[in-house]
């Protein structure tokens, strides 16, 4: 049996050592499927606690130790504190696979870490913002915004867990019922349910579900019914697909040729035949769109702070200075893709975000400076904020979901 920090360092390493993202290394480096489920539980755990083990560290470590020693440390820090597993058995396999790395020499002090280690000795920093920066791995800037815009639901939204795995199907409910069993529990939305976990069948490859997180169908579920829509940043398709499903065409536009091949794999798996993808630039005006669309959905790029439960490298990669660039582009796209809604037509906007210079914020500008567009009265079946201009989903209200969601009709 493969040692359990093997896989999970080989993930990890790819992220902290070469910069790649969560789910791409999940998904690149080749691992034992047999323990699969363990490895992806470890990985994910240990972004997820990523500044409060850097804590740990600091605290039992006279010096910092190098990237390495610091993967197998976090791996089994995650071990004790999340995993239940014997001091023992997680510091015989963490010197093992060290010694198995070509860093034996390290043995020594990892040994000493793991067996001297006790979390209540540790104590967390006393300031505010500090202390929920290491206790819950946020940067600090994302938790001076979170405090500044919620007070006291600052910290629900931060210590959210992720739900589970959200299942949307496409077929019949007798085979649903095959499926859901009694460990599935009911969204607000059709055919779209939450699993503790969910193991991926032939029923996918068929067609017959997706995997669609909640705020994803509630931005679908907000848009209405049209003959001709818009999904401007659109892959990897999950919106574009189920909004086929009530628009008679929908054309996704998407900048990068192969996340392109993402949507139409995705459309084709799911027998979405009415969609059409074109690889081009939102934020740069095309005159053959003008005023050609019903109905156009801006699910703008964010900083992805709504699913960090989801994605908790987030917390990691994500640096204050990228929210200026980010909210320029989430502009860029806006002021481009409402020159393509037709008189009359609706212009949605949406983001993955809790920050409201993301949301609110881009809205009101937008809405400043065209006169000719109001905004409209969002509602959902999923438990939301209401802003000004839209709804806000927040992870400890929403099923774990953090998007923002906002209608503007342009006036005819």
């Amino acid at each position: 049996m493969t040692n359990p920090f093997c896989d999970p360092y080989a993930i990890l390493f790819q992220v902290y050592g070469s910069g790649a993202y969560l789910k791409q290394a999940v998904s690149s480096v080749p691992i034992e499927e047999l323990h699969r489920a363990r490895t992806v539980k470890i990985v994910y755990g240990v972004m997820e606690n990523d500044l409060l083990f850097d804590h740990y560290i600091r605290a039992y470590a006279a010096k910092n130790p190098k990237l390495p020693v610091r993967i197998i440390l976090k791996i089994g820090l995650y071990m004790l504190l999340f995993m239940d597993k014997k001091r023992y058995m997680v510091t015989d396999n963490a010197v093992t696979f060290a010694k198995k790395l070509g860093k034996g020499g390290a043995g020594g002090f990892i040994n000493a870490f793991l067996r001297a280690f006790d979390k209540d000795k540790a104590v967390l920093p006393k300031e505010e913002i500090k202390n929920f920066s290491v206790r819950y791995s946020y940067p600090e800037f994302a938790v001076k915004r979170l405090l500044k815009e919620y007070g006291e639901d600052a910290e629900k939204i931060m210590s959210a867990n992720q739900q589970g795995v959200f299942v949307r199907f496409a077929c019949g409910e007798e085979k649903i019922k095959e499926y859901i069993k009694d460990s599935a529990q009911a969204t607000p939305f059709e055919k779209t349910y939450c699993f503790p976990s969910f193991r991926r069948d032939e029923g996918y490859d068929a067609g017959e579900y997706t995997f669609q997180s909640v705020g994803s169908v509630a931005i679908c579920e907000g848009v209405k019914a049209c003959e001709n829509l818009l999904d401007a940043c659109a892959a990897p398709g999950g919106k574009s697909v189920l909004l086929s499903e009530k628009c008679k065409k929908v054309t996704s536009f998407e900048l990068h040729e192969h996340r392109a091949a993402l949507i139409q794999s995705y459309a084709s798996r799911m027998g979405a035949k009415n969609i059409e993808i074109v690889c081009r630039d939102s934020s740069v005006y095309d005159e053959a769109y003008a005023e050609k669309f019903d109905a156009v959905l801006v699910d703008a790029p964010c900083s992805g702070f709504g699913v960090v439960n989801e994605n908790p490298d987030i917390k990691f990669f994500r640096k204050e200075e990228d929210l200026i660039e980010i909210n320029k582009t989430q502009k860029r796209i806006l002021e481009t893709c409402c020159k393509y809604v037709k008189k009359g037509g609706m212009l949605y906007y949406s983001t993955c975000s809790v920050f409201s210079e993301e949301n609110d914020g881009v809205v009101g500008g937008f809405l400043k400076d065209h006169t000719d567009f109001a905004a409209q009265d969002a509602q959902s079946p999923l438990p939301f904020v209401r802003k000004k201009y839209g709804i806000q989903f927040l992870p400890h209200i929403s099923m774990g979901a953090g998007f923002y969601f906002s209608a503007m009709q342009k006036k005819g």
